[in-house]
Protein backbone atom coordinates (compact mmCIF):
# COMPACT_ATOMS: atom_id res chain seq x y z
CA UNK A 1 0.00 0.00 0.00
CA UNK A 2 0.93 3.49 -0.43
CA UNK A 3 2.79 5.14 2.24
CA UNK A 4 3.70 1.77 3.83
CA UNK A 5 7.48 1.17 4.37
CA UNK A 6 9.20 -1.75 2.32
CA UNK A 7 11.73 -3.05 4.75
CA UNK A 8 12.66 -5.26 2.27
CA UNK A 9 13.85 -2.05 0.51
CA UNK A 10 16.20 -0.38 3.57
CA UNK A 11 16.02 2.29 4.91
CA UNK A 12 18.37 5.52 6.68
CA UNK A 13 18.97 4.66 10.21
CA UNK A 14 18.24 8.20 11.33
CA UNK A 15 17.62 11.39 10.66
CA UNK A 16 21.38 12.30 10.24
CA UNK A 17 21.84 9.48 8.08
CA UNK A 18 19.51 10.66 5.65
CA UNK A 19 20.62 14.41 6.05
CA UNK A 20 24.03 13.79 5.00
CA UNK A 21 23.65 11.51 2.09
CA UNK A 22 21.03 14.13 0.43
CA UNK A 23 23.53 17.11 1.10
CA UNK A 24 26.13 14.67 0.11
CA UNK A 25 23.85 14.50 -3.58
CA UNK A 26 23.75 18.65 -3.49
CA UNK A 27 27.48 19.28 -2.75
CA UNK A 28 29.85 18.49 -5.74
CA UNK A 29 32.05 20.12 -8.18
CA UNK A 30 30.10 22.93 -8.80
CA UNK A 31 30.29 23.88 -5.09
CA UNK A 32 33.83 23.99 -5.16
CA UNK A 33 34.52 26.19 -8.66
CA UNK A 34 31.75 26.89 -10.17
CA UNK A 35 29.86 28.61 -7.12
CA UNK A 36 32.76 31.12 -5.78
CA UNK A 37 32.93 32.57 -9.44
CA UNK A 38 29.60 32.93 -9.92
CA UNK A 39 29.52 35.38 -6.68
CA UNK A 40 32.55 37.04 -8.28
CA UNK A 41 31.14 37.96 -11.57
CA UNK A 42 27.68 38.40 -10.11
CA UNK A 43 28.07 41.27 -7.45
CA UNK A 44 29.79 39.89 -4.27
CA UNK A 45 28.06 40.14 -1.62
CA UNK A 46 24.65 40.87 -3.64
CA UNK A 47 24.66 37.52 -5.20
CA UNK A 48 25.29 35.97 -2.43
CA UNK A 49 22.06 37.65 -0.33
CA UNK A 50 19.84 36.92 -4.09
CA UNK A 51 21.25 32.81 -4.24
CA UNK A 52 20.37 32.64 -0.64
CA UNK A 53 16.69 33.92 -1.23
CA UNK A 54 16.08 32.26 -3.98
CA UNK A 55 17.11 28.91 -2.30
CA UNK A 56 14.94 29.61 0.67
CA UNK A 57 12.28 31.07 -1.70
CA UNK A 58 12.42 28.59 -5.02
CA UNK A 59 14.54 25.33 -4.05
CA UNK A 60 13.32 24.86 -0.52
CA UNK A 61 9.45 23.91 -1.41
CA UNK A 62 11.27 22.15 -4.59
CA UNK A 63 12.68 20.11 -2.08
CA UNK A 64 10.22 19.34 -0.42
CA UNK A 65 8.09 17.85 -2.78
CA UNK A 66 10.78 15.36 -3.98
CA UNK A 67 10.88 14.59 -0.51
CA UNK A 68 7.47 14.13 0.39
CA UNK A 69 6.46 12.12 -2.59
CA UNK A 70 8.63 9.46 -1.88
CA UNK A 71 8.56 9.29 1.40
CA UNK A 72 4.29 8.82 0.66
CA UNK A 73 5.04 6.09 -1.61
CA UNK A 74 8.01 4.10 -0.89
CA UNK A 75 9.09 4.02 -4.18
CA UNK A 76 11.69 5.07 -6.71
CA UNK A 77 11.42 8.09 -9.06
CA UNK A 78 9.34 6.52 -11.77
CA UNK A 79 7.34 4.27 -9.19
CA UNK A 80 6.48 6.73 -6.77
CA UNK A 81 4.06 8.56 -9.44
CA UNK A 82 2.58 5.21 -10.53
CA UNK A 83 2.10 3.96 -6.73
CA UNK A 84 0.17 7.89 -6.08
CA UNK A 85 -2.08 6.91 -9.31
CA UNK A 86 -0.65 9.26 -11.58
CA UNK A 87 0.65 6.36 -13.87
CA UNK A 88 0.90 9.04 -16.70
CA UNK A 89 3.37 11.13 -14.62
CA UNK A 90 5.84 8.31 -14.73
CA UNK A 91 7.09 9.99 -17.51
CA UNK A 92 8.42 12.74 -15.56
CA UNK A 93 10.33 10.20 -13.09
CA UNK A 94 11.58 8.33 -16.05
CA UNK A 95 13.07 11.90 -17.27
CA UNK A 96 14.58 12.21 -13.65
CA UNK A 97 16.29 8.69 -14.58
CA UNK A 98 17.96 9.79 -17.99
CA UNK A 99 18.57 13.21 -16.73
CA UNK A 100 20.89 11.19 -13.81
CA UNK A 101 22.70 8.29 -16.16
CA UNK A 102 23.64 11.11 -18.53
CA UNK A 103 25.29 13.45 -15.98
CA UNK A 104 27.11 10.39 -14.30
CA UNK A 105 28.30 9.90 -17.21
CA UNK A 106 30.27 12.64 -17.81
CA UNK A 107 30.31 13.40 -14.08
CA UNK A 108 33.01 10.34 -13.83
CA UNK A 109 34.54 11.70 -16.20
CA UNK A 110 35.39 15.02 -14.63
CA UNK A 111 36.34 12.79 -11.18
CA UNK A 112 38.64 10.76 -12.36
CA UNK A 113 40.45 14.12 -13.48
CA UNK A 114 40.63 15.17 -9.79
CA UNK A 115 41.87 11.42 -8.68
CA UNK A 116 44.58 11.53 -11.11
CA UNK A 117 45.28 15.16 -10.84
CA UNK A 118 44.99 13.86 -6.77
CA UNK A 119 47.73 11.49 -7.19
CA UNK A 120 50.04 13.48 -9.64
CA UNK A 121 50.28 16.68 -6.94
CA UNK A 122 51.22 14.18 -3.77
CA UNK A 123 53.92 13.01 -6.18
CA UNK A 124 54.60 16.41 -6.96
CA UNK A 125 53.74 16.59 -10.64
CA UNK A 126 53.18 20.55 -10.52
CA UNK A 127 54.14 20.95 -14.76
CA UNK A 128 50.40 18.89 -14.89
CA UNK A 129 48.69 22.13 -15.01
CA UNK A 130 50.40 23.15 -18.60
CA UNK A 131 50.18 20.69 -20.14
CA UNK A 132 46.08 20.09 -18.82
CA UNK A 133 45.43 19.73 -22.73
CA UNK A 134 47.48 16.39 -23.16
CA UNK A 135 46.22 14.85 -19.58
CA UNK A 136 42.63 14.97 -20.57
CA UNK A 137 43.41 13.82 -24.26
CA UNK A 138 45.05 10.60 -22.92
CA UNK A 139 42.05 8.71 -23.09
CA UNK A 140 43.51 5.80 -21.85
CA UNK A 141 44.98 7.45 -18.68
CA UNK A 142 41.67 8.38 -17.93
CA UNK A 143 40.12 5.16 -18.82
CA UNK A 144 41.89 3.92 -15.31
CA UNK A 145 40.87 7.10 -13.55
CA UNK A 146 37.68 6.95 -14.18
CA UNK A 147 37.18 3.21 -13.66
CA UNK A 148 38.68 3.18 -10.55
CA UNK A 149 35.89 6.13 -9.63
CA UNK A 150 32.97 4.40 -10.78
CA UNK A 151 34.38 1.04 -9.30
CA UNK A 152 34.30 3.20 -5.86
CA UNK A 153 30.64 4.18 -6.63
CA UNK A 154 29.12 0.90 -7.40
CA UNK A 155 30.70 -0.45 -4.37
CA UNK A 156 29.36 1.99 -2.00
CA UNK A 157 25.54 1.68 -3.94
CA UNK A 158 26.11 -2.25 -4.13
CA UNK A 159 25.77 -2.41 -0.23
CA UNK A 160 22.33 -0.70 0.06
CA UNK A 161 21.25 1.67 1.61
CA UNK A 162 22.09 1.81 5.46
CA UNK A 163 25.59 -0.15 5.13
CA UNK A 164 26.72 1.53 1.72
CA UNK A 165 25.18 5.03 0.64
CA UNK A 166 24.57 5.88 4.88
CA UNK A 167 27.45 4.77 5.84
CA UNK A 168 29.71 6.46 3.22
CA UNK A 169 28.43 9.73 3.72
CA UNK A 170 29.05 9.24 7.32
CA UNK A 171 32.57 9.18 6.46
CA UNK A 172 32.53 11.31 3.31
CA UNK A 173 30.77 14.41 4.01
CA UNK A 174 32.90 15.22 7.46
CA UNK A 175 35.67 14.68 6.13
CA UNK A 176 34.82 17.00 2.93
CA UNK A 177 34.23 19.52 5.89
CA UNK A 178 37.37 18.95 7.69
CA UNK A 179 39.32 19.39 4.43
CA UNK A 180 37.61 22.40 3.24
CA UNK A 181 37.90 23.79 6.66
CA UNK A 182 41.53 23.23 6.90
CA UNK A 183 42.58 24.54 3.43
CA UNK A 184 40.45 27.69 3.91
CA UNK A 185 42.27 27.93 7.48
CA UNK A 186 45.50 28.18 5.90
CA UNK A 187 44.92 30.31 2.46
CA UNK A 188 43.29 32.77 5.27
CA UNK A 189 46.63 33.15 6.94
CA UNK A 190 48.32 34.26 3.83
CA UNK A 191 49.39 37.52 2.70
CA UNK A 192 46.79 38.76 0.20
CA UNK A 193 44.08 36.32 1.40
CA UNK A 194 41.94 39.57 2.94
CA UNK A 195 41.57 41.13 -0.34
CA UNK A 196 40.39 37.91 -1.95
CA UNK A 197 37.74 37.94 0.72
CA UNK A 198 36.60 41.91 -0.11
CA UNK A 199 36.55 40.85 -3.05
CA UNK A 200 33.93 37.69 -2.93
CA UNK A 201 32.20 39.36 -0.44
CA UNK A 202 31.48 43.10 -0.19
CA UNK A 203 28.40 44.10 -2.59
CA UNK A 204 28.72 45.42 -5.92
CA UNK A 205 24.64 46.69 -6.50
CA UNK A 206 25.96 48.39 -9.74
CA UNK A 207 26.39 44.90 -11.20
CA UNK A 208 22.90 43.35 -10.13
CA UNK A 209 21.22 43.14 -13.62
CA UNK A 210 18.80 40.42 -15.04
CA UNK A 211 21.82 38.12 -16.03
CA UNK A 212 22.87 38.66 -12.46
CA UNK A 213 19.24 37.54 -10.89
CA UNK A 214 19.27 34.89 -13.86
CA UNK A 215 22.39 33.40 -12.73
CA UNK A 216 21.58 33.30 -8.91
CA UNK A 217 18.57 31.42 -9.81
CA UNK A 218 19.88 28.80 -11.83
CA UNK A 219 22.59 28.60 -9.58
CA UNK A 220 20.22 27.70 -6.79
CA UNK A 221 18.63 25.13 -8.23
CA UNK A 222 21.76 23.44 -10.21
CA UNK A 223 23.38 23.19 -6.81
CA UNK A 224 20.99 21.31 -4.77
CA UNK A 225 20.72 18.20 -7.76
CA UNK A 226 16.87 19.11 -7.82
CA UNK A 227 14.90 17.72 -10.84
CA UNK A 228 16.20 14.79 -11.07
CA UNK A 229 14.57 12.21 -8.51
CA UNK A 230 17.53 11.70 -6.12
CA UNK A 231 15.43 13.44 -3.47
CA UNK A 232 12.70 11.41 -4.37
CA UNK A 233 14.73 8.10 -4.44
CA UNK A 234 15.92 9.46 -0.65
CA UNK A 235 12.66 10.00 0.47
CA UNK A 236 11.32 7.07 0.05
CA UNK A 237 14.23 5.35 2.38
CA UNK A 238 12.63 8.11 4.71
CA UNK A 239 10.97 7.11 8.18
CA UNK A 240 7.05 8.52 8.19
CA UNK A 241 8.53 9.92 11.56
CA UNK A 242 10.85 12.42 10.38
CA UNK A 243 10.14 15.74 9.68
CA UNK A 244 10.50 16.74 6.60
CA UNK A 245 10.83 20.38 7.09
CA UNK A 246 13.43 20.12 9.40
CA UNK A 247 15.48 17.97 7.33
CA UNK A 248 15.23 19.51 4.54
CA UNK A 249 16.21 22.73 5.96
CA UNK A 250 19.45 21.12 7.12
CA UNK A 251 20.25 19.50 3.36
CA UNK A 252 19.39 23.30 2.36
CA UNK A 253 21.67 24.48 4.71
CA UNK A 254 24.85 22.12 4.22
CA UNK A 255 24.70 22.73 0.82
CA UNK A 256 24.83 26.72 0.99
CA UNK A 257 27.49 26.87 3.54
CA UNK A 258 29.84 24.22 1.95
CA UNK A 259 29.72 25.98 -1.18
CA UNK A 260 30.30 29.70 0.78
CA UNK A 261 33.02 28.24 2.66
CA UNK A 262 34.49 26.93 -0.58
CA UNK A 263 34.53 30.56 -1.83
CA UNK A 264 36.04 31.81 1.06
CA UNK A 265 38.90 29.65 0.46
CA UNK A 266 39.17 29.72 -3.28
CA UNK A 267 38.92 33.63 -3.13
CA UNK A 268 41.95 33.67 -0.26
CA UNK A 269 43.92 31.62 -2.32
CA UNK A 270 43.98 32.83 -5.46
CA UNK A 271 44.87 36.11 -4.47
CA UNK A 272 47.49 35.31 -1.88
CA UNK A 273 49.16 33.63 -4.84
CA UNK A 274 48.46 36.37 -7.36
CA UNK A 275 46.09 34.97 -9.50
CA UNK A 276 42.72 36.98 -9.56
CA UNK A 277 41.91 37.66 -13.50
CA UNK A 278 42.76 34.26 -14.24
CA UNK A 279 38.93 33.47 -14.51
CA UNK A 280 37.39 30.84 -12.85
CA UNK A 281 35.92 27.08 -13.23
CA UNK A 282 37.44 23.75 -14.06
CA UNK A 283 40.48 25.92 -16.10
CA UNK A 284 41.29 27.60 -13.20
CA UNK A 285 41.22 24.76 -11.03
CA UNK A 286 43.04 21.97 -13.35
CA UNK A 287 45.96 24.85 -15.32
CA UNK A 288 46.52 27.52 -12.71
CA UNK A 289 46.35 26.33 -9.40
CA UNK A 290 48.78 23.17 -9.79
CA UNK A 291 51.77 25.82 -10.75
CA UNK A 292 50.21 28.02 -7.52
CA UNK A 293 50.74 25.26 -5.50
CA UNK A 294 54.16 24.49 -6.64
CA UNK A 295 55.03 27.93 -5.48
CA UNK A 296 54.22 27.14 -2.15
CA UNK A 297 56.84 24.70 -1.92
CA UNK A 298 58.31 21.12 -2.71
CA UNK A 299 56.66 19.30 0.17
CA UNK A 300 53.91 22.04 1.27
CA UNK A 301 52.87 22.66 -2.61
CA UNK A 302 52.19 18.29 -2.60
CA UNK A 303 50.32 18.43 0.65
CA UNK A 304 47.98 21.65 -0.16
CA UNK A 305 47.58 20.48 -3.64
CA UNK A 306 47.03 16.94 -2.52
CA UNK A 307 44.63 17.36 -0.67
CA UNK A 308 42.86 20.04 -2.47
CA UNK A 309 41.99 17.62 -5.02
CA UNK A 310 41.24 14.90 -2.86
CA UNK A 311 38.48 17.60 -1.40
CA UNK A 312 37.18 17.76 -4.88
CA UNK A 313 37.43 14.04 -5.44
CA UNK A 314 35.27 13.39 -1.89
CA UNK A 315 33.01 16.20 -3.30
CA UNK A 316 32.19 14.30 -6.74
CA UNK A 317 32.26 11.18 -4.88
CA UNK A 318 29.09 12.11 -2.76
CA UNK A 319 27.35 13.27 -5.80
CA UNK A 320 28.20 10.25 -8.06
CA UNK A 321 26.64 7.73 -5.74
CA UNK A 322 23.11 9.41 -5.39
CA UNK A 323 23.47 9.66 -9.00
CA UNK A 324 23.87 5.81 -10.02
CA UNK A 325 21.16 5.10 -6.88
CA UNK A 326 18.44 6.79 -8.54
CA UNK A 327 18.63 4.27 -11.89
CA UNK A 328 19.53 1.54 -9.79
CA UNK A 329 16.67 2.15 -7.61
CA UNK A 330 14.43 2.45 -10.74
CA UNK A 331 15.37 -1.31 -11.76
CA UNK A 332 15.18 -3.03 -8.18
CA UNK A 333 11.70 -1.74 -7.67
CA UNK A 334 10.18 -2.47 -10.97
CA UNK A 335 11.61 -5.41 -11.79
CA UNK A 336 12.33 -6.73 -8.57
CA UNK A 337 15.95 -7.74 -9.45
CA UNK A 338 18.86 -8.56 -7.18
CA UNK A 339 20.37 -5.05 -6.17
CA UNK A 340 24.30 -5.81 -6.40
CA UNK A 341 24.10 -7.40 -9.72
CA UNK A 342 22.08 -4.70 -10.95
CA UNK A 343 24.24 -1.82 -9.71
CA UNK A 344 27.09 -3.73 -11.63
CA UNK A 345 25.26 -3.99 -14.80
CA UNK A 346 23.81 -0.11 -14.57
CA UNK A 347 26.78 1.28 -12.97
CA UNK A 348 29.21 -0.43 -16.21
CA UNK A 349 26.35 0.60 -18.71
CA UNK A 350 26.87 4.37 -17.83
CA UNK A 351 30.58 4.20 -17.43
CA UNK A 352 30.74 2.76 -21.11
CA UNK A 353 27.99 5.75 -22.13
CA UNK A 354 30.83 8.26 -20.76
CA UNK A 355 33.81 6.68 -22.77
CA UNK A 356 32.85 9.25 -25.79
CA UNK A 357 33.50 11.99 -23.04
CA UNK A 358 36.84 10.82 -22.67
CA UNK A 359 37.48 10.87 -27.12
CA UNK A 360 35.99 14.30 -27.03
CA UNK A 361 38.63 15.84 -26.01
CA UNK A 362 40.89 16.16 -29.18
CA UNK A 363 40.96 12.84 -29.07
CA UNK A 364 38.51 11.63 -31.99
CA UNK A 365 37.47 14.46 -33.72
CA UNK A 366 33.47 13.53 -34.25
CA UNK A 367 33.38 13.30 -30.38
CA UNK A 368 35.68 16.84 -30.00
CA UNK A 369 33.46 18.70 -32.55
CA UNK A 370 29.86 16.53 -32.20
CA UNK A 371 27.22 19.09 -32.22
CA UNK A 372 26.78 22.80 -33.71
CA UNK A 373 24.34 25.06 -31.87
CA UNK A 374 23.14 28.25 -34.50
CA UNK A 375 23.81 30.36 -30.98
CA UNK A 376 27.38 29.28 -31.05
CA UNK A 377 30.75 29.68 -34.02
CA UNK A 378 32.45 26.66 -33.07
CA UNK A 379 31.01 22.86 -32.72
CA UNK A 380 31.02 21.76 -29.18
CA UNK A 381 31.99 18.31 -27.68
CA UNK A 382 30.08 15.19 -27.07
CA UNK A 383 30.86 16.06 -23.04
CA UNK A 384 29.91 19.72 -23.47
CA UNK A 385 26.38 18.51 -25.27
CA UNK A 386 25.01 16.12 -22.90
CA UNK A 387 25.94 18.95 -19.95
CA UNK A 388 24.01 21.04 -21.54
CA UNK A 389 21.29 19.16 -22.55
CA UNK A 390 20.98 17.19 -18.80
CA UNK A 391 22.15 19.73 -16.14
CA UNK A 392 21.01 22.99 -18.38
CA UNK A 393 17.58 21.85 -20.00
CA UNK A 394 16.52 18.58 -17.69
CA UNK A 395 16.97 19.19 -14.68
CA UNK A 396 15.00 23.37 -14.74
CA UNK A 397 12.26 21.31 -16.71
CA UNK A 398 11.99 18.29 -14.36
CA UNK A 399 11.54 20.85 -11.50
CA UNK A 400 9.06 22.65 -13.27
CA UNK A 401 7.00 19.42 -13.62
CA UNK A 402 7.44 18.10 -10.19
CA UNK A 403 6.33 21.55 -8.76
CA UNK A 404 2.98 21.40 -11.13
CA UNK A 405 2.86 18.09 -10.13
CA UNK A 406 2.62 18.46 -6.45
CA UNK A 407 0.48 21.41 -6.37
CA UNK A 408 -1.89 20.43 -9.01
CA UNK A 409 -2.15 16.86 -9.72
CA UNK A 410 -1.13 15.21 -6.46
CA UNK A 411 -3.06 18.35 -5.12
CA UNK A 412 -1.96 20.62 -2.38
CA UNK A 413 -3.67 19.24 0.40
CA UNK A 414 -2.32 15.69 -0.11
CA UNK A 415 0.85 17.32 0.40
CA UNK A 416 0.64 19.11 3.18
CA UNK A 417 -1.08 16.16 4.83
CA UNK A 418 2.31 13.63 4.08
CA UNK A 419 4.10 16.41 5.64
CA UNK A 420 2.18 17.16 8.60
CA UNK A 421 2.97 13.45 9.35
CA UNK A 422 6.16 14.28 10.92
CA UNK A 423 5.44 17.99 11.33
CA UNK A 424 1.85 18.67 13.25
CA UNK A 425 0.50 22.06 12.06
CA UNK A 426 2.47 22.62 8.96
CA UNK A 427 -0.44 23.39 6.74
CA UNK A 428 -1.88 26.12 8.76
CA UNK A 429 2.19 27.73 9.53
CA UNK A 430 3.43 30.44 7.37
CA UNK A 431 5.82 27.94 6.15
CA UNK A 432 3.12 25.20 5.27
CA UNK A 433 1.26 28.16 2.99
CA UNK A 434 4.43 29.63 1.25
CA UNK A 435 5.50 26.50 0.17
CA UNK A 436 2.05 25.96 -1.00
CA UNK A 437 1.75 28.76 -3.34
CA UNK A 438 5.49 28.41 -4.17
CA UNK A 439 4.75 25.22 -5.70
CA UNK A 440 1.39 26.58 -7.14
CA UNK A 441 2.86 29.51 -9.07
CA UNK A 442 6.21 30.72 -8.10
CA UNK A 443 8.18 27.62 -8.87
CA UNK A 444 6.36 26.58 -12.20
CA UNK A 445 6.85 30.56 -13.55
CA UNK A 446 10.45 30.81 -12.75
CA UNK A 447 11.94 27.27 -13.53
CA UNK A 448 9.57 27.07 -16.76
CA UNK A 449 11.34 30.46 -17.47
CA UNK A 450 14.77 29.17 -16.52
CA UNK A 451 14.19 26.39 -19.37
CA UNK A 452 12.52 28.48 -21.75
CA UNK A 453 15.53 31.26 -21.51
CA UNK A 454 17.87 28.66 -21.49
CA UNK A 455 17.14 26.50 -24.54
CA UNK A 456 16.32 29.70 -26.52
CA UNK A 457 19.96 31.31 -25.86
CA UNK A 458 22.07 28.13 -25.90
CA UNK A 459 20.87 26.60 -28.55
CA UNK A 460 19.03 28.86 -30.55
CA UNK A 461 20.78 32.52 -30.07
CA UNK A 462 17.96 33.79 -28.98
CA UNK A 463 18.29 36.19 -26.10
CA UNK A 464 15.15 37.09 -24.43
CA UNK A 465 15.22 40.15 -21.76
CA UNK A 466 18.95 40.55 -22.20
CA UNK A 467 19.65 37.16 -20.53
Amino acid sequence: MAGIKDSSRGGFSNKIGFVLAAAGSAVGLGNIWKFPFEVSDGGGGAFVVMYLAFCFMLCFPVMMAEVAIGRKTNKNAVGAFTENGHRAWSALGKLGVLTGILILSFYNVVAGWALGFAIEMFAGNFELGQNFGAFIGNWQLNLVFSSIFMVVTIYIVAKGVSGGIEKASKILMPSLLILILSLMAYSLTQEGAVDGVVYYLVPDFNAITFETAYGAMGQAFFSLSLGMGALITYGSYVGKKDNIVTSTTMILLTDVGIAFIAGLMMFAFVFSQGLQGQGGGAGLIFTVLPGAFESIGPVLGRVIGGFFFVLLSFAALTSTVSLLEVPVAYVVDEYEVRRERTVWIVGVGIFLLGIPSMLGNGTVPFFTEFVQYSSSENPVSFMDFIEDMASDTFLPLGGFLISVYTAWVWRGDNFKKEVEIGNPGFGDSLIGKYTIFALKYLAPFILGSITVITVLSKFFGIHILGA
